[in-house]
């Protein structure tokens, strides 16, 4: 089974109104760990776009708008992605994507590679995320405390790993959820 671990940065949390600056991933077969593909870049936003950024989505991401002059516009990155997916034989059945967030990863993804290109590709629409694993991996093992933290920075604490590096890029999201996963489904 391939695993496809993913991050973005974004102008903001609302993808009706806020657009992908940032996206990473890495494919891996989570049978033997090898990392199959890797890919990230910076997206390139028209200023429009940039001028509806949420102030607090950029201080976490550290994104200014002089570093998306350098970026790749929407449409190469889209066909970068499947470039790499295609490669790599990413396919339904035989794939997941894996994120901190799906449900917010997946929204701001359909915008770079559209829902029916996708499902024409026949590319996987099952979005895991390691919050739940987490929580079912502690659910297993004993009761839960009264008050559990979900985020990516508590389930590293809680198996003392690093926190992410800050300012929050894609790349090192992917990096340390591959960590979290790792260290979660240790035998």
């Amino acid at each position: 089974m391939l695993a496809i671990f993913l991050d973005q940065e974004t102008t903001g949390l609302d993808s009706q109104r806020h657009s992908t600056i940032e996206i990473a991933f890495k494919i891996v077969d989570v049978s033997s760990g090898k990392v199959l593909a890797s890919y990230e870049t910076v997206v390139k936003q028209p200023k429009e776009v940039w001028d509806l950024h949420d102030p607090t989505s950029i201080q976490v991401n550290g994104f200014e708008w002089e570093d998306l002059a350098d970026g790749k516009p929407p449409g190469q990155v889209s066909n970068d992605i499947k470039e790499q997916f295609i490669k790599t034989g990413i396919k339904r059945g035989q794939a997941v994507f894996i994120c901190q967030n799906p449900s917010f990863d997946r929204a701001f993804f359909n915008h770079l590679v559209p829902v029916d290109e996708q499902e024409r590709l026949s590319w996987p629409y099952h979005w895991l995320d390691l919050a739940s694993m987490y929580w079912f991996v502690r659910m297993s093992s004993n009761p839960l405390p009264e008050k559990i933290s979900l985020s990516k920075d508590s389930i590293a604490k809680y198996f003392d790993l690093p926190p992410e590096d800050k300012p929050h890029k894609a790349v090192n999201g992917v990096d340390h959820l591959i960590l979290c996963y790792r260290r979660l489904f240790q035998k």
